[in-house]
């Protein structure tokens, strides 16, 4: 048998930076064995799969190299510019993913970027800081969890760019992934941050989108805006606009095709 899979980055317009993707279009899903081996043989943060219901109307699975995730920014993000780019979907169509996080929807923003609406996934309680703190070897100014991941603030833009945890004692969490994150000094942004997800075979991540369902309910209430712009700081890099509205936040960004391939199994 064969699978065309296609690779983009998402979050940039140049290749090899932001966060890549696989993508596989499906006429149905095959057994989970089969969808979480090929995420593992392409070895990337996250693998889509994807299975058409009806007119711009798709359902989205994502599978990491080690597991199934509930919800993907990036991945998503660069499903949506495929299937414009391909013209599976009418243009200037909105395009609804069916998805374990419920109803996910991508348009063109008029400004050329592609806008997700994902819900907001905030933080729901504090949590006292010494394990982060170690984690990460870096001072906290606030810690806390929501339904997925853990969340620490630190102090500067610049000690986030040379953060350099520990993955083992990540690993050890009992949550998705750690997210780190700081007001931004660079001008024209308002904050930054790294994920890091040793748990799910990603040590760390070039640039999540779902961190920033955390990241933009957390920062709108410290700077008082609901439009921010955000950079993940990785070696990879990549930047996302995010807008609170109405407990969902719009994230958008930029996606580049890399390849095109041809799985045989």
């Amino acid at each position: 048998m064969s699978l065309i899979i296609y690779q983009v980055d998402a979050f940039t317009k140049q290749v090899f930076k932001g966060n890549p993707a696989a993508i596989c279009f499906l006429s149905a899903f095959p057994d989970d064995e089969v969808m979480q081996a090929v995420a593992r043989e392409m070895n990337l943060a996250e693998t889509a799969f994807l299975v058409e219901l009806g007119v711009a109307n798709w359902q989205l699975r994502w599978f990491t190299p080690v597991s199934e995730v509930d919800l993907c920014g990036h991945a998503t993000l660069a499903s949506a510019h495929l299937m414009y780019e391909l013209g599976k979907v009418p243009p200037d169509s909105t395009i609804r993913f069916q998805t374990k996080s419920g109803e996910l929807r991508v348009v063109q923003a008029h400004n050329g970027l592609l806008e997700m609406d994902f819900p907001e996934e905030p933080i729901m309680r504090q949590i006292p800081g010494e394990l982060l703190e170690m984690a990460i070897g870096a001072h906290s100014l606030f810690c806390g969890m929501n339904r997925m991941d853990a969340f620490v603030e630190i102090s500067s833009e610049e000690k986030l760019r040379v953060l350099n945890p520990d993955m083992r004692a990540i690993a050890e969490l009992p949550v998705r992934g750690l997210i780190v994150t700081a007001a931004a000094k660079t001008e024209g942004l308002d904050f930054v941050s790294r994920f890091f997800a040793p748990q799910l075979n990603i040590p760390e991540d070039p640039v999540t989108g779902s961190a920033h369902c955390c990241l933009a309910p957390y920062w709108a209430k410290k700077l008082g805006k609901t439009r921010m712009t955000a950079r993940q700081v990785s070696p990879r890099g990549g930047n996302v606009e995010v807008e609170l509205k109405a407990g969902r936040v719009l994230l958008r960004g930029e996606a580049v095709t890399v390849m095109k391939a041809e799985l045989m199994y």
